[in-house]
Parts: C-alpha cells; sequence; structure tokens
C-alpha cells in the first residue's frame, strides 16, 4: 500500500449520501488550505442537468462515467479535498484511481441518523422510486440497507474513518483536520 505521504496532493471525502461529506469539505480544505470541489455539483455544472435528471435521461451507466472523467482531471489537481458522490466508490476503476492518487476518508454514519437526515429529500435518484417520489419510510429504509449493504465494504477501505452522526460539525472537522495533518503537504 502506498504512503499517504506519497498521495497527499487530494483528499477524497468517501460515504453515505447525508454522511455530510458536502458540508464539511469546504470547511476542511479550508482549514487546511486546500482548493475544494463537489463531485456532484462539478457534473451538474458540465452537463447543465441535475444528477436526478441525468440518472432519469442517460441512465446510472452514463452517470458513472461523468464521475470517472470528472476524478481524472481532479487526480491531477495539488492540494484540493473532493467530496466524493455516495455510490462513486461503487465503480472500481473509478475507485482505484481515488485511492491511488489521495488520501480517502470514510464519514461514517449510523442508519437512524441517515434516515432522519435523508427522508424528506428528493434529489437522490437513488432513493427515489420508479417515476421520481419519495419513498415511504419503510421502503426508504430497505433501500438504504440494500445500498448501504453494497457501499459499506468498499467505503471500509479508506485510509481514515470518521464518524458525523450527532457529533458538532467543528468537533467533526477538527478530529478529521488532526488526522490528517500528519499527511499533509
Amino acid at each position: 500500500m502506498q504512503q499517504l505521504r506519497q498521495r497527499n496532493g487530494r483528499i477524497y471525502l468517501t460515504g453515505f449520501m447525508g454522511s455530510g461529506k458536502s458540508t464539511i469539505g469546504p470547511i476542511v480544505a479550508n482549514t487546511i488550505g486546500y482548493g475544494f470541489f463537489d463531485l456532484d455539483r462539478m457534473i451538474e455544472q458540465r452537463s447543465g442537468s441535475t444528477i436526478t435528471e441525468i440518472f432519469r435521461s442517460q441512465g446510472e451507466a452514463e452517470f458513472r462515467v461523468l464521475e470517472r472523467k470528472a476524478i481524472e482531471e481532479i487526480s491531477l489537481m495539488p492540494r484540493t479535498v473532493v467530496s466524493l458522490g455516495g455510490g462513486t466508490v461503487v465503480v472500481q476503476e473509478t475507485f482505484d484511481l481515488i485511492k491511488a492518487t489521495g488520501i480517502v476518508v470514510y464519514l461514517t454514519i449510523t442508519e437512524e441518523v441517515l434516515l432522519r437526515r435523508l427522508q424528506r429529500r428528493n434529489d437522490r435518484p437513488m432513493l427515489a422510486g420508479p417515476t421520481g417520489e419519495r419513498l415511504p419510510e419503510e421502503d426508504l429504509r430497505t433501500r438504504i440497507r440494500a445500498l448501504y449493504a453494497v457501499r459499506e465494504p468498499l467505503y471500509r477501505q479508506a485510509d481514515i474513518i470518521v464518524p458525523t452522526d450527532e457529533k458538532r460539525l467543528g468537533l467533526t472537522v477538527d478530529r478529521l483536520v488532526r488526522l490528517l495533518s500528519p499527511h499533509l503537504l
């Protein structure tokens, strides 16, 4: 395994949707003096469509191609924190590139906190019904468990793991910065 010091130009935040990647990412980047990219926002800006629209019109496979292209570009940028999409790690080739070019941080979250954060959201295509409708709570819980069963073993391959559940945002950021500090440029 490569030493973290050799991959310190990029920090990739991974974890399930709703774990706090897009909230924590820019704060961590600002704290350590790195730039910040939210992968989903980058794809939306470049495509002129929302993630939900891309999933509906082009499908998940095409969305994963767009993710891969964006990661290829970001992987060359120095001193960058990247908030990955919750499913970015499911394509092995993309995940291999991420692991080879940066420090991977898994932001963990419990199912109950996750359910609270996501049950009123309708902008998560992987958690929507066939016509984009919000799922009832029990169906949502079932879908989250199914996705989590596939993704969690991949997330666990991260270099650093930080819980984000009921912790105050500032404490989570402080802990993450402390864990990253020995490995930064």
